[in-house]
């Protein structure tokens, strides 16, 4: 049996990543897909090239850059799946990537699926966006199997069973369309970063299963739209952090956020003290941002409180802090930290 899945690919003046990886993502064998290039108004030629060379891809194009969580909500309005892909501009796909998922999916409690990601430019070594699937502590912070922090291990099989996650990454992931639009899709508040962690958060507390699946395998350039350490995206990880921990913890989630912000600042006086002045100031400008956004994180929170299934999530939230773990432990390897 062969679910019907809707590949979306959102893109803005990235005609140099769409002619390197769209051709592994049309040549996938799977016969009941469709791919949707949602173009964020690109000046590039992204339209006219997708035309002429891939004339079986939908094309959406809007009228401005959405961004990610926007031109992904908007692009889902025109799939016809049952199964919605997520699946950045810069991944190059393996040909039977999608028959795994399928299989995935065929276990009805299975809401999200992640393929098992590895860097392109190092195909053995997992990559930093979701190496084989995502968790966060109890204070918020994410890592991954496979990835600590700025840790990326290479994959010698170590992580090849399948089996729950926190959050699957936003550089390629499946979901059902059902469950998508009952969560609502992204929020939009978000912009850019931890959009994908908040959206399964919110399909955990629907009863839904979050899963990686290693048979099926990515590759990810990364980093394409905002390098690692730049000041905005130090902004977007940070106060996006506090969003959705304002929108979805459940027990004692002012004391957390305090001392998460605590935390915040000691990093922005680390930044500091290390000659990284600019991510010093985005950790201000983030947690000003935040405040900005308190009053919708926090009616969202009371939406989501009446709308949603009160499940104890502690078997996969780490109950240690991942922080301490890293950097006082010297705990590198998610296989070596303690449970």
């Amino acid at each position: 049996m062969e679910t019907s899945f809707s590949i979306i690919i959102v893109t803005w003046n990235a005609l140099h990543h769409l002619k390197r990886f769209l051709p592994s993502v049309a040549a996938t064998d799977y016969s009941n897909m469709e791919i949707i290039i949602a173009n964020n108004a690109s000046d590039d030629g992204t339209g006219e090239w997708v035309k002429k060379n891939y004339p079986e891809c939908k094309i959406v194009t809007f009228d401005k850059n959405y961004g990610y969580c926007s031109g992904n909500n908007r692009a889902v309005k025109h799939a016809s799946g049952d199964i919605l892909i997520f699946l950045n501009n810069d991944v190059k796909v393996e040909p039977d990537w999608l028959h795994p998922l399928n299989v995935a999916f065929l276990e009805t409690a299975t809401g999200v699926v992640q393929p098992k990601i590895r860097s392109i430019e190092h195909p053995g070594t997992f990559e930093y966006a979701g190496a084989a699937g995502g968790y966060i502590d109890w204070l918020g912070y994410p890592f991954c199997r496979g990835r600590l922090f700025d840790t990326v291990e290479k994959d010698a099989g170590q992580y090849d069973n399948k089996r729950p996650v926190f959050w699957a990454s936003g550089a390629a992931f499946a979901i059902r369309k059902k469950l998508f639009l009952k969560t609502g899709g992204f929020d939009e508040d978000f912009e850019f970063h931890m959009e994908e962690i908040d959206l399964c958060w919110r399909c955990h507390k629907l009863g839904a299963k979050v899963l990686c699946e290693p048979e099926s395998v990515v590759y990810h350039l990364g980093g394409g739209s905002m390098p690692m350490g730049s000041p905005r995206k130090v902004f977007y990880n940070y106060r996006n952090s506090l969003i959705m921990l304002t929108k979805n913890l459940d027990k004692a989630p002012l004391l957390k956020i305090l001392l998460r912000m605590m935390l915040d600042g000691v990093s922005g006086i680390r930044s500091l003290l290390m000659g990284k002045p600019g991510e010093t100031m985005a950790i201000l400008k983030a947690h000003g941002s935040y405040y900005l956004h308190l009053r919708s994180a926090l009616k969202k929170r009371r939406i989501s409180s009446s709308s949603t299934l009160k499940k104890p999530l502690n078997n996969i939230i780490y109950q240690r802090l991942i922080i301490l773990q890293y950097y006082v432990y010297g705990k590198k390897r998610y296989n070596e930290l303690p449970k």
